[in-house]
């Protein structure tokens, strides 16, 4: 639908300038505070938060699941110890971690452990692309309310799943995968209808976010749970709060601003004529082809991998570093393993203002911004995770290499997370499937990969954790600022905006 001055903010168009002439039109905008746009951003932060918290907390419950902290393994195995000596600090007490009477502890090695550990994302790769081609014919609400509500149901059945054996847990893991892999195409898809575009960024690095919120808070949590009740009250708390969620997502979120109930006029009239037909549903077909054929798609796909890496990696794999190599207790385990995540929440925050008002301002297209936030986010933190590989035994060193690398790789959120909507509005949820399906392989590929590297449990097996990670992280910043963009795509244009554009250009020609 056309804005006041004739034409659609996501209109096509020949020239980059032109496109970006367009995107900042002044229009009437409604408040931001209290709307249904930012009430829909808060709801998704809280649903995100605790996505992230049934995905993490087997991180950190892993320490107190398995029986190596008992020293009489090290004497009945050909393990070789960690590299860092125990020292009698109270913060370094892991091996005299008791859990409450008859919880049970599984003998599991570091092998099986990676494979526990990247169970997840092997159903998790599965319903991306389905979930994001419904999400964007039908709405995303129904998707993504069910994907947390099953995934939480399921983390209700993981204290039964491992006294059955590691293959059953393996199994529930990667059902709880699948549930939850439509969550983020039906996050797309739902902002594809309710985003303006010069809110773009801080609207959904707000709802984004909240996984590194959920993580932040799962993993000290579940480390006090774990001593305080018991491994399995962990996933018993956190499966109860994914269903206490879905009951007020179900009761107050609509798929699309024209069928909210409790939206003003304004704010609908506002969205609507914001977005334009790039904000109605994509129907059955879409142009898969031409999307094969993308530059700035693959673009995408290749930086998300990358990035993805380095994330699922210390995600996963941080807590049993911090517990087997710096010998943390359990309680301290978590917390410092959260901390990253809290830097990471408030910058990913802070980056989608700061990229709303480059673009609003002029200061920067959005393809430039887009590279500019990819580059500070991948590079920085590569460096960071270098710095940790030879931090050794220091522990504040380590601690704080790791919140700075995690922390500016927030800053990735305004950049290639989200450059899916700007290519290609309509598809957003398709192509956020699409992307995460390929951003998925990492997390099943590095926590397996991490089990490999650091079955010695020693410092030089972890440098090559860090080194790789940050490697591969550097590659996807190079493909992103050389091959990414942040213009709308020609297949994604609508047949209502070529007409569009083609009337607009026969005005100027008969002026």
């Amino acid at each position: 639908m056309p804005l006041p001055n004739g034409y659609s903010i996501n209109a096509a168009s020949s020239d980059e300038s032109e496109d970006a002439e367009r995107l900042i039109e002044t229009v009437s905008v409604p408040p931001q505070c209290c709307s249904a746009r930012l009430n829909l951003a808060v709801l998704m932060f809280f649903g995100f938060s605790v996505v992230y918290g049934l995905r993490v907390n087997l991180s950190v419950a892993m320490v107190a699941m398995v029986n190596n902290t008992d020293p009489k393994p090290w004497e009945n195995h050909s393990v070789v110890p960690a590299a860092c000596p125990r020292s009698s600090g109270a913060e370094n007490t892991s091996d005299t971690f008791q859990q409450p009477d008859g919880v049970p502890q599984y003998p599991w090695d570091s092998e099986t452990q990676g494979w526990l550990l990247g169970a997840f994302f092997f159903g998790y790769l599965c319903t991306q692309i389905p979930g994001g081609y419904l999400s964007g014919h039908y709405g995303g609400k129904l998707f993504l309310g069910l994907g947390v509500l099953g995934t939480a149901a399921l983390t209700v059945l993981t204290p039964l799943a491992a006294r059955m054996g590691s293959y059953w847990l393996f199994a529930l893991r990667a059902l709880e995968g699948f549930g939850e892999g439509v969550t983020y195409p039906a996050m797309m898809a739902m902002w594809a209808r309710w985003a303006p575009p010069l809110e773009r960024s801080r609207l959904m690095t707000l709802s984004g976010s909240g996984g590194n919120f959920g993580a932040f808070l799962a993993l000290p949590l579940t480390g006090y749970i774990c001593q305080a009740l018991g491994w399995p009250a962990v996933f018993y708390l956190f499966g109860g709060a994914g269903c206490l969620w879905a009951v007020f997502w179900f009761s107050l979120v609509s798929d699309d601003p024209r069928t909210h109930p409790r939206i003003s006029k304004e704010e609908k009239d506002y969205i609507i004529n914001a977005i334009g037909p790039q904000g109605t549903g994509h129907g059955w077909s879409v142009p898969v082809l031409s999307m094969l054929l993308s530059v700035p798609l693959w673009a995408i796909i290749v930086t998300q991998m990358c990035a993805n890496w380095s994330y699922y990696t210390l995600l996963t794999s941080l807590p049993s570093y911090m517990n087997n190599i710096l010998h943390f207790d359990l309680q301290s385990n978590g917390f410092l393993s959260a901390l990253p995540y809290l830097g990471a929440w408030l910058v990913s925050t802070l980056s989608g203002v700061v990229a709303d008002k480059l673009i609003e301002k002029k200061v920067l297209s959005v393809t430039n911004v887009r590279k500019l936030f990819t580059l500070i986010g991948q590079i920085l933190p590569a460096v960071f995770l270098v710095l940790v590989s030879y931090s050794g035994c220091s522990h504040i060193l380590t601690v704080t290499f790791l919140t700075l690398s995690t922390t500016i790789g927030g800053t990735s959120a305004s950049g290639v997370f989200i450059n899916q909507i700007d290519i290609a509005p309509r598809y957003a949820g398709f192509l956020l499937g699409i992307t995460n399906t390929f951003g998925t392989i990492p997390g099943i590929v590095a926590p397996i990969a991490t089990g490999y590297f650091t079955e010695d449990n020693t410092l030089a097996g972890w440098r090559k954790v860090f080194w790789v990670s940050a490697g591969i992280g550097v590659c996807g910043a190079i493909v992103f600022t050389i091959f990414g963009s942040g213009e709308l795509q020609p297949w994604a244009v609508t047949e209502e905006e070529r007409a569009e554009t083609d009337k607009r250009r026969s005005g100027s020609i008969s002026q």
